[in-house]
C-alpha cells in the first residue's frame, strides 16, 4: 500500500531519518514496522512564522517493498541519420540536440563559442583584466549563458512540457536528486561545467555532432524555404531544418535576419540594476532571527511593485552569490548573477528591473529596443570608467539622489566605481526604482539600507527582439525549416523554460522532416 501525506520537520531534523520516519508514523497511526520506505516527493521551507519549518510532501510505501526509481535515457545511435542543424549549445539547444536523438535524428550543434573547459579562460581574462572576448564570453559558449547563471531551476512553464523530464535529464548526468524536490531547486555554477560535459558526451557516444569556435554568418534560404547556413564566413553546412537557439545576446544574428529581411518584431525587455545585500541581513529578515540556523540554506526573496503604471521587480535573486559581467562586446557593462551550489558567499544579490515597453522607444525599426539596450550599456561602461569598472550607487545614497561617499564591499570582481546612476539609466526608470525599493523595505525589514549597493546595468533579462514563429509548426512564418527557439527568440526565461522550449522545436522538426 501507498500512501501520500504532507509533514512538519524543524530545521534541525531535516536529515534525521529516523526522526521522519517516526513523524510519517504519527501522522499515519501505524506501527513504524509497517513503513518499508518513503520518496520524498517535494520539500520547501515555510518561514511565514518566527519557528521555520520544513513541509515535506512524501509517498510511503507501508507492508511492500520500496524500489528506488533509476532514471536514464537510452539513446539511439544516430550517426547515419537526417541531419538537424542547432546553432547554440546553451539549454535549448543541449535539449533539442537530446530531443532529436530521441526521435531518430542527427543533431549537428554549431556554437560560436569554445567548450566549457576553454571558456573558463576567458571568463578569467574578463574578471581579473576586463578583457572581452566577443566569441566566449559569460553567454557564449557550452552551455550558453545557463552554465553561469548558477542552475537555478525554478518555473512556472508547467504548461509548456515536462518540467520533470528536464529535471531527470540534469540528474542522468550528474546533478543531485534534490533538485526533484526542492521547491526552488539549484544546482550551483561550479557543478554545471561537469554536467554540460556530460550532456555533450551522450550526444557523441549517439553519433551527434558538437562543433565549437562555429559562429554562423549566414542563412541558406531557398524558394522560401531554410537549406543550412554558412558558418565563419566561408564554410556551407547543409540541413533542411534549423533550430536557431541562439539566446538573448547574440546581436548579430538578429541584424543578419534583418539584413535577409526575414521578419523579426521588436519585443518589451526589462532595464536597472543588480542590487546586492549582505546575506545577513536577507537570513534575518527572512529567517526571523540574529544570526541563520546552520540547518537553513542562505535565504532568499521575490518582491515586485507597480510604481505609476510600471512593473518593478525582483529576478534572478541568488542567495550566498557572486555580481558577474556579462558583456559580449567590447565597451559596454552588463552585470548579472550566479551562485555556487553551497551559496556560501557573504552577499545576496538579485536583479532589480523596470519594465521598458515599445511606447518608450520610438520608431518601427524591428531593433530598435536592441539599439536602446545597446547604448544603455555603453554609458554604464563609460560612467564606469573603463575596464569593466562598473557604475554604482549604495540604495539610499541612490534614492535620495546624492553621489555615494564611498562604497560598500561587493562581489563584482572587476570593480566598482562610484557614480549617479541617472547618468546611464533612462529617467522613468530611475524614477521607478526609486519608488519601489523604500517599498520594497516595507516587506523585507533591513532591505532598504545604504548597506546595500546598485551595480549598473542589469540589462539582459530577456530578449529586446522576437523571431516569429507559427504557434503550431513553431517555424517561422516565412522561412521553412527556421524553427526560431527559446530565450534569442523571445519564448522562454531561464534554464528549464528555455530546455522546455527545445525539445519542443525538436519535436516540431520531426513533424517537418
Amino acid at each position: 500500500m501507498q500512501k501520500d501525506i504532507e509533514i512538519k520537520l524543524l530545521p534541525s531534523q531535516i536529515d534525521q531519518e529516523e526522526i521522519l520516519k517516526n513523524t510519517l508514523a504519527s501522522a499515519l497511526n501505524v506501527d513504524l514496522s509497517r513503513i518499508k520506505g518513503y520518496k520524498i516527493l517535494k520539500r520547501s521551507i515555510d518561514a511565514r512564522s518566527r519557528q521555520v519549518i520544513f513541509r515535506l510532501q512524501v509517498k510511503v510505501f507501508l507492508d511492500e517493498p520500496f524500489l528506488a526509481e533509476v532514471f536514464h535515457t537510452s539513446y539511439q545511435n544516430v550517426s547515419n541519420a537526417k541531419p538537424v542543424l542547432i546553432i547554440g549549445a546553451g539549454p535549448a539547444g543541449l535539449f533539442a540536440a537530446l530531443q532529436c536523438v530521441e526521435n531518430g535524428f542527427k543533431p549537428i550543434i554549431l556554437e560560436r563559442g569554445k567548450d566549457v573547459k576553454q571558456r573558463r579562460r576567458d571568463l578569467a581574462a574578463i574578471n581579473k583584466e576586463g578583457l572581452v572576448n566577443t566569441e566566449s564570453n559569460y553567454c557564449y559558449g557550452e552551455g550558453g549563458a545557463g552554465t553561469y547563471s548558477d542552475g537555478k531551476l525554478y518555473t512556472r512553464s508547467n504548461k509548456r512540457g515536462d518540467i520533470n523530464k528536464v529535471l531527470e535529464t540534469f540528474v542522468q548526468h550528474g546533478a543531485t536528486g534534490d533538485i526533484l524536490v526542492d521547491a526552488r531547486p539549484h544546482i550551483g555554477t561550479n557543478k554545471l561545467p561537469q554536467i554540460i560535459t556530460a550532456i555533450r558526451e551522450t550526444l557523441l557516444n549517439a553519433g551527434a555532432e558538437v562543433r565549437f569556435d562555429q559562429k554562423m554568418t549566414d542563412l541558406i534560404v531557398e524558394f522560401g524555404k531554410v537549406k543550412g547556413v554558412v558558418v565563419n564566413g566561408d564554410e556551407k553546412i547543409h540541413a533542411d531544418a534549423v533550430i536557431l537557439a541562439t539566446g538573448h545576446s547574440a546581436r548579430d544574428v538578429y541584424e543578419l535576419l534583418n539584413r535577409k529581411n526575414i521578419l523579426l518584431e521588436a519585443k518589451p525587455f526589462a532595464l536597472g540594476v543588480r542590487i546586492e545585500h549582505p546575506q545577513a541581513i536577507i537570513d534575518a529578515a527572512q529567517y526571523h532571527c540574529d544570526i541563520r540556523s546552520e540547518y537553513l540554506p542562505p535565504a532568499y526573496y521575490s518582491l515586485v511593485e507597480q510604481v505609476v503604471d510600471r512593473g518593478v521587480f525582483s529576478f534572478c535573486m541568488c542567495p550566498g552569490g557572486i555580481i558577474a559581467p556579462c558583456a559580449t562586446y567590447p565597451n559596454e557593462i552588463v552585470v548579472n548573477g550566479w551562485s555556487p551550489s553551497k551559496r556560501n558567499n557573504p552577499f545576496a544579490n538579485s536583479g532589480t528591473v523596470v519594465q521598458v515597453g515599445l511606447n518608450d522607444v520610438k520608431g518601427d525599426d524591428p531593433l530598435r529596443m536592441m539599439h536602446f539596450q545597446a547604448e544603455i550599456e555603453r554609458q554604464a561602461f563609460a560612467l564606469g570608467g573603463g575596464n569593466l569598472v562598473a557604475p554604482a550607487q549604495r540604495m539610499v545614497d541612490f534614492v535620495e539622489n546624492r553621489l555615494s561617499v564611498d562604497l560598500p564591499k561587493n562581489s563584482y570582481l572587476p570593480g566598482t566605481k562610484s557614480a549617479l546612476l541617472d547618468q546611464t539609466l533612462p529617467g522613468f526608470v530611475a524614477d521607478s526604482l526609486r519608488g519601489a525599493l523604500p517599498l520594497f523595505g516595507k516587506k523585507i525589514r533591513g532591505y532598504y539600507t545604504n548597506e546595500a549597493i546598485l551595480v549598473g546595468v542589469e540589462s539582459r533579462s530577456s530578449s529586446p527582439v522576437r523571431i516569429p514563429r507559427d504557434k503550431e509548426s513553431f517555424q517561422h512564418p516565412q522561412v521553412g525549416g527556421l524553427f526560431p527557439c527559446a530565450e534569442g527568440a523571445g519564448y522562454a526565461g531561464g534554464i528549464v523554460s528555455a530546455a522546455i522550449d527545445g525539445i519542443n522545436c525538436a519535436n516540431a522538426v520531426v513533424k517537418y522532416l
